[in-house]
């Protein structure tokens, strides 16, 4: 009990802290494949440090709740996974999240806000179903929705599961908003809705959207890395190969539109999935 406890505190600490030091490697990066010199490495932690000391300044009540409610749910969902919960439970969790942010915009009435959370919710629902289906997968191979049972297992399961993990890949392009699909809002000041989902927010609830976005990249990349769960080096070494591949890919494709994204990750996504399903179950 106490050692699960230490476990529990430690990942809510830790999670955000490798969240932003990945999105400052993200922001120099970036810069270098624009010939830039770009940010320091710290710099999401000196911008985060300076919404909080802002003013709190929000459009409704409404939309404080459910920023916090956003950020309680990504932390929880890390919690969960640190100690090896059910997935089906942990994205269930990171889902509501998502939808009180989604709520929180549709409460404003600006037309930035309202775009970009009509986006979001789009961008959601193509995910969503690929994230359960790759569950699904891991559940036919490993017999358990448990992270336990994946970290057990004697295999790595990218190899009885190839499809469902670049369609995974694929879902944690559109959950972190990287371009070909930033619909909702994007980091790249030439797309023509840039801040789109968060337009409304300023200073400390920013700077809590921020921090609940590290917690869900921390977990989504700790979600792909259970793909080679044999090793904990596999699995660093999986999870740090998606992120540079999503930010390659982020900095050298321009914006789809959302019935394109829809098609892809619905049309593409779906067929792979259900073809890896398929064989994995004719092998059972």
């Amino acid at each position: 009990m106490i050692y699960k406890t230490a476990l529990l505190i430690g990942a809510l600490i830790t999670a955000p802290f490798l969240g932003g030091l990945l999105m400052g490697l993200d922001r120099i990066l970036t810069a270098r494949l624009q010939s830039r010199i770009g940010p320091p490495l710290l710099q999401p932690f000196y911008d985060l440090i300076k919404l909080l000391r802002k003013e709190k300044m929000v459009v409704n009540v409404w939309q404080a709740f459910c920023v916090n409610c956003y950020v309680a749910a990504a932390s929880i969902s890390v919690g969960l996974f640190i100690l090896g919960s059910d997935l089906l439970l942990i994205l269930f969790i990171q889902a509501v999240g998502a939808i009180f942010l989604v709520v929180g915009a549709l409460t404003s009435t600006s037309p930035y806000s309202q775009v970009g959370a009509h986006r979001e919710l789009l961008q959601i629902l193509s995910y969503e179903p690929l994230l359960i289906l790759a569950i699904i997968g891991i559940y036919l191979e490993t017999g358990s929705f448990k992270i336990e049972a994946v970290l057990d297992w004697e295999q790595p399961l990218l190899m009885r599961l190839p499809f469902l993990f670049l369609v995974t890949g694929y879902a944690l392009l559109v959950k972190l908003r990287k371009s070909p699909v930033d619909l909702s809002t994007s980091h790249h000041a030439h797309q023509e809705l840039v801040k789109g989902l968060t337009t409304d927010y300023s200073g400390p609830y920013l700077a809590l959207i921020e921090l609940g976005h590290w917690y869900e990249v921390v977990l989504f990349l700790g979600f792909c890395s259970l793909f080679w769960a044999t090793s904990w080096i596999g699995m660093l070494i999986v999870a740090l190969g998606l992120f540079l591949a999503e930010i390659l890919v982020d900095n050298t494709t321009a914006r789809l539109t959302w019935r394109w994204m829809l098609g892809s990750t619905w049309g593409l996504g779906l067929t792979l999935s259900l073809i890896n399903l398929i064989w994995l179950f004719l092998r059972r």
